[in-house]
Formats: C-alpha cells, sequence, structure tokens
C-alpha cells in the first residue's frame, strides 16, 4: 500500500510574511484565507460555490468545491455541476441528480505559478494591511511628540527613522530657522499631519508648530503632566520669540515659578531646544483687559479701550512704554494679539496726561489690593485712567459697592488735588 503523502504546511510556507511585517497569528490567517479566495476566484471564475477552511494548528489548508450534480452529459459549468457519474465516483455513491457534491481541492496540485500567484498577492495584501496599521497609528498620535534618526536630508526635507524604522519626514518650512541635522542624529518634533493618499501614508513632522512648545513644556515641568498646572494659550514665531499663559488649578502653586524653574532650570532647556528662541511666560486670565496688559509685559499699560464684540483693543502707555509694548522688530505686539485673540492698537498717552499719572500700586496704603486688583483688571492701571471712567463704568465693571467707588475717587482725586 502506497504511503499517504503529506500536505505541505501552506501557513508555515509564508511564515515569513508574519515575521517580517509583525502581523498577529488571527490577522495572519485572515489575510491567507483572503488570499486563497481571491486566487481562486479567478482560476474557477467564482468563490462563491468555495469553502476555505485553514488549520492554524496543524497548518494545512483545506478548499472544498460545492458542486450541483446533473444527468451525465449536461454538465454546462464544470465549476459549478458534476455529472452524475463523476459524483458517484468521487466517494459519493449515493449521490443523485439535484443534489450538491463537495469536491476536495489539493491546491498544491495546480503547480509552482499558482502557489506563486498566491504568494504575491498574500505579499500586497499584508502591504495594503501595513500601511493601514501605520496610518491609524500615527493618525492617532497628531500633535503628540515623537523622536526621530536623521536618515537623509535634502534641500527642501529632512527623512527620519523612528525605533520601527517608519519613515517621518520633517518639510523645511516646518523647521526652526537655525536648525541644522546630521545623519545619525536624534532629534524631536510633533506629528503635524497624517495622510493616507492612494493607501501611501505620509507622516508630516513640525517643530514649528505650536504644540512642539506645549509637550516641551510637559516633559519638563511636572506639574503640567500631573495636571496642576494647565497651558492655556501659546504664541510663536519660531526661532525668535514665544509667549505661553498658564494657570494653575492649586492655589499654592506659582504657575509661572513652576514653569521656569529655580534660576530658570526648567525653561533653559526648551529655550537650548528652540536655538535661543525667548519665551515669556504669564499668568492667564479670563478678563481681556488684564490678559492683554500681562501679554503686553515688559510694557506697562495706562488703560485699555475694549471692543469684545470686534475683538479689538486700544491700548494707551507712557510714551517710554510704547518702544517696549512694539518690541524688537514689533514682535512684542504681534505675539500679544496671536496670544489674545485681540487686533491690539498702541498709543501713546499725552505728555499732559502722564506727566503727573500715577500707577494704582502706588495707593496700596490707602486702597486695599483687591481693589486695585478689580480696577486693573477692567483696564484702569493709572489714576487718571480711573478718573476718567464714569462713576457708574466702575461700579458695573469693576464689580464694586459704590461706597468703595467714592472712597476711591476721593482718594486720588486728593493726590491730584494736593
Amino acid at each position: 500500500m502506497a504511503k499517504k503523502e503529506a500536505k505541505p504546511n501552506m501557513v508555515e510556507q509564508f511564515a515569513e510574511f508574519k515575521e517580517l511585517k509583525n502581523i498577529d497569528k488571527t490577522t495572519m490567517i485572515s489575510v491567507l484565507e483572503e488570499s486563497f479566495r481571491n486566487v481562486l476566484a479567478k482560476m474557477f471564475g467564482t468563490d462563491e460555490n468555495l469553502d476555505v477552511i485553514l488549520n492554524p494548528d496543524k497548518g494545512d489548508v483545506q478548499i472544498f468545491q460545492n458542486l450541483t450534480v446533473v444527468p451525465d452529459g449536461e454538465v454546462a459549468n464544470p465549476n459549478l455541476e458534476i455529472s452524475l457519474t463523476d459524483a458517484r465516483a468521487d466517494n459519493d455513491p449515493d449521490a443523485e441528480v439535484g443534489e450538491e457534491h463537495t469536491k476536495e481541492i489539493i491546491f498544491e496540485k495546480f503547480g509552482r505559478r499558482a502557489i506563486l500567484t498566491l504568494r504575491q498577492t498574500l505579499q500586497s495584501k499584508i502591504l495594503d494591511l501595513q500601511k493601514e496599521a501605520i496610518y491609524e497609528k500615527f493618525k492617532e498620535l497628531e500633535g503628540q511628540l515623537v523622536a526621530g534618526e536623521v536618515y537623509q536630508t535634502w534641500s527642501h526635507e529632512t527623512l527620519l527613522l523612528d525605533d520601527d524604522k517608519n519613515e517621518l519626514l520633517l518639510p523645511k518650512s516646518e523647521a526652526i530657522p537655525g536648525d541644522f541635522f546630521r545623519k545619525g542624529e536624534t532629534i524631536r518634533a510633533v506629528i503635524a499631519n497624517v495622510d493616507n493618499k492612494n493607501n501611501n501614508p505620509k507622516i508630516i513632522l513640525s517643530r514649528t508648530n505650536e504644540n512642539f512648545l506645549r509637550r516641551l513644556f510637559e516633559i519638563e515641568v511636572p506639574e503640567i503632566q500631573d495636571g496642576l498646572i494647565n497651558i492655556r494659550a501659546v504664541a510663536r514665531i519660531p526661532g525668535e520669540r514665544a509667549k505661553i499663559a498658564v494657570e494653575s488649578y492649586d492655589e499654592r502653586i506659582d504657575p509661572v515659578g513652576a514653569c521656569v524653574g529655580v534660576k530658570g532650570s526648567r525653561i533653559h532647556g526648551i529655550v537650548r531646544e528652540l536655538h535661543n528662541e525667548n519665551i515669556d511666560v504669564i499668568n492667564y486670565t479670563a478678563n481681556p483687559s488684564l490678559f492683554i496688559q500681562r501679554a503686553l509685559s515688559p510694557a506697562k499699560v495706562s488703560s485699555i479701550r475694549l471692543d469684545e464684540e470686534e475683538k479689538k483693543a486700544e491700548v494707551f502707555l507712557r510714551p517710554e512704554e510704547v518702544s517696549l509694548a512694539i518690541g524688537k522688530n514689533g514682535l512684542n505686539i504681534k505675539l500679544a494679539s496671536m496670544l489674545t485673540g485681540y487686533v491690539i492698537d498702541v498709543y501713546r498717552d499725552s505728555e499732559e496726561t502722564t506727566e503727573e499719572d500715577i500707577y494704582l500700586d502706588e495707593f496700596k496704603d490707602e486702597i486695599e489690593e483687591w481693589v486695585i486688583e478689580a480696577l486693573k483688571a477692567m483696564g484702569c492701571v493709572t489714576a487718571k485712567a480711573v478718573l476718567k471712567t464714569p462713576r457708574e463704568s466702575l461700579i458695573e465693571k469693576a464689580d464694586l459697592e459704590e461706597e468703595t467707588v467714592d472712597q476711591v475717587l476721593e482718594v486720588l482725586r486728593a493726590e491730584f488735588e494736593d
């Protein structure tokens, strides 16, 4: 009796795809079955009457073709029908016309070409699967920080490889002015955009994106990681200057001090990463007037007129403060506008007004500090600014009692009368 020939282990034959592409066993079996069906559909014209059974434990594949039994000589389509005589000869002696006959197909008997076609189909499907997995993985990571090794640099972009050898692209337009990369160097950036046009995932990085600055602060400042400090707004002119507004959810924590660190220890690392980009850290406030004042630091604002509907602010300063508010090449006022969302116009106070004016902070001995802060929050930073504001507005906008406002006005008028 001839020894029965063992079937080749079809799953093992294609195991290299699993190892190379890091695809789990369940997915591998599913893709292999689909690949079999695609090849069989081309060979038989359809796969609708075919059952493909894969046994992952044994590694073999069984294929069954379900055919309709027809009278001898009336087989119109051998891929769908089988004659009564052939059905009875194929291990089905009780077959009758009109019944279904199941015939096993030995795929290996179709030869080397069929195996090669199956391999190519499987390779194509696994490649598509791998691309889809890469796209989904990095799409979820948009806005997050990644590190990559510089593989190649061209005039318009730099190619990086992450630990899994995925390709990441850093366009020149998304690099900080002054960035210079050497092959083999590890650099950090945020994932700015991921698309999958024509099933070809493209991962674009950025070092100019505001999220890059956010992520660097999250790494350097544990209180941000722990959720005790929140970054409310970021404005950047890459390579030049940045402003970041932070707030604390814990009254015991000074958010600005925590972000800067002792002797600037925390912020220095970020500044170095950004090629000495100057970073101003300010306290966030929901009060737009006060927020604009802080955003224009180091300039000291005299008064502010807001148009909240149009998102415009007219800021009045002493002549010597104007240049500080505008900043070198207009960077300070531009960043303040970006940070607050207001179009800011700067005006000089008249000499007559500024010559005799006094900042409200000078009256802390006579006026309670919380009252001064309430007045400053509505844009009145100097004594003259308060005196020029209608009494009713002071009561309503600063949310002060009439008696308190009258006391303040009395103190300020007395100063100028003297």
